[in-house]
């Protein structure tokens, strides 16, 4: 009986500790929240005046998007370079064309959103393809940042 009580608890036990897990890394340290059905999970490099997180999904490994978290950002949005209209956290934003040199057929999005804080998120994603892009733009539009609301760039 007591070891039929045990391996139930373990039974038990075991997801919980597993969900409480991949909760705990999709809000990892500074990073932005993920959506606890996104698949995705942080890693976070810190530095001495940036954290930056990339979004990894689970199942495969690959990268999604990369928020890097800063008092200021090198990224200077140009209106000529506008693409996609939309919102982050509830604040309204433009995505912007950019391009990988060596990769011209890379789809590329950077948008800036600036924090309460006095921070500023710059997030950018790569995608291959249409599909692809629209997928990574609406899992990086679906991120919540912490603290107090948000101003938009």
């Amino acid at each position: 009986m007591n070891t039929i009580l045990i391996n139930a608890i373990r039974f038990v036990a075991l997801p919980c500790l597993l969900a409480a897990g991949a909760a705990q890394a999709q809000s990892a340290g500074e990073c932005p929240m993920l959506p606890s059905d996104s698949g995705l999970t942080w890693r976070q490099l810190d530095g001495p005046d940036f954290t930056f997180c990339k979004a990894i999904r689970i199942s495969d490994e690959s990268e999604q998007f990369a928020v890097m978290l800063s008092s200021q950002s090198s990224f200077d949005p140009q209106r000529r370079n506008r693409a996609e209209e939309s919102s982050i956290d509830g604040h309204p934003i433009y995505w912007y064309r950019s391009e990988i040199a060596s990769s011209p057929d890379v789809q590329v999005r950077e948008t800036l959103v600036e924090l309460a804080d006095g921070r500023v998120a710059h997030i950018s994603l790569r995608a291959a393809d249409q599909t692809a892009l629209n997928s990574a733009l609406q899992e990086a539009e679906s991120i919540r940042f912490r603290g107090p609301q948000l101003s938009s760039n």
